[in-house]
């Protein structure tokens, strides 16, 4: 079940009112609340993998939180960037690698 996500608000709700409320209204109370078409699981996995392959290492970090919290365990996280060290990028994979052990610990 998703959360009411209030990112968007909370971080740039008076810098970007619209920008805010598509980010929380759509993007995550409309898009990641089809749950009966794909799990939160399956959500996060692929947006974790997009996050990755293009090098967005803030928002990855935020979303491996949030894909731990929707079952993505510790070894599906690992796994994740090992395949996708060969396709995004070795330097990559290091990286997404660090913030695993930020996320989950060692």
């Amino acid at each position: 079940m998703t959360v009411k996500q209030t990112a968007g608000r909370d971080n740039l709700g008076k810098l970007a009112p619209q920008f805010a409320a598509l980010n929380d209204d759509v993007l995550f109370g409309e898009v990641w609340a089809r749950e009966s078409t794909l799990s939160l699981h399956d959500r996060s996995m692929i947006t974790i993998a997009c996050l990755m392959t293009s090098g967005d290492f803030p928002q990855l970090k935020a979303h491996f939180k949030m894909g731990k919290d929707h079952g993505i365990s510790k070894d599906e996280a690992v796994e994740i960037v090992t395949h996708l060290a060969f396709y995004a990028g070795w330097p990559k994979a290091w990286s997404a690698m660090a913030l695993i052990k930020e996320v989950y610990g060692e």
